[in-house]
């Protein structure tokens, strides 16, 4: 009687986690930009932008160990989506200067966007900073200028953020989508350890409690940072 009772009592556990998680049976597009094995056990996406200060806090602080431990070893597919969160001007022109670079340079562009601009709610000039950017990643200033003016580009954007972030239910940035199980907020190493190691052995995923993130509320059409 007692190994029947301690099933049950395992077996309400695991039904209580499940029952609280969030899910989205969110699926990985043409559209979406991202790194590592496209047949990984476990896919996480994120839900960030370049104006959302929480953001580049994970991703200066957390992302390379979270590379480097599941994306570059091959446990995670990594898929990046924009949100046009915080600042969304700078947000959006870094989003469309990252896709003019290619989906080569994508990721060091938003990296070196992230780092550029810890704070992009209080940069006073974003336009000087993106551009130098930008010719990193080899555009020339007219390359640069024509990209972040593109209007059909940042209406599609608009587009795809909006429908994006309505499907999946997203209130904030960061968030993250691991498996279709959906966490609000920024996530730490031991938090995401924790999570790819369920999700891997096909257990519940605990995301912990909600982290610090940029609210989506509110957020209108973006201009192109000048």
């Amino acid at each position: 009687m007692r190994v029947i009772a301690t099933f049950l009592a395992g077996l309400a556990l695991s039904l209580s986690l499940a029952a609280c998680q969030k899910s989205t049976t969110s699926a990985v597009t043409s559209d979406d930009m991202s790194l590592g094995p496209a047949n990984a056990k476990v896919t996480i996406i994120e839900y960030a932008s370049l104006g959302c200060p929480h953001c580049a806090t994970w991703n200066n602080e957390v992302f390379p160990q979270f590379k480097t431990k599941f994306i570059d070893t091959g446990r995670v597919h990594y898929v990046l989506r924009e949100a046009l969160t915080g600042a969304s001007n700078i947000s959006a022109a870094g989003f469309l200067m990252a896709r003019c670079a290619g989906k080569d340079k994508y990721f060091q562009v938003v990296d070196a966007a992230f780092a550029a601009m810890p704070n992009p709610e209080l940069v006073q000039q974003p336009r000087d900073t993106l551009l130098t950017i930008a010719k990193s990643a080899g555009l020339t200033e007219q390359q640069f200028n024509t990209c972040v003016t593109d209007e059909k580009a940042l209406t599609a954007m608009q587009t795809r953020v909006d429908a994006n972030m309505q499907r999946d239910h997203i209130t904030g940035t960061p968030s993250f989508i691991i498996n279709g199980t959906l966490h609000d907020g920024e996530m730490s190493i031991a938090d995401l350890d924790a999570a790819v190691t369920a999700a891997e052995q096909g257990k519940p995923i605990p995301t912990g409690a909600a982290g610090p993130s940029s609210s989506a509320a509110g957020a209108a059409s973006p201009a192109p940072a000048q």
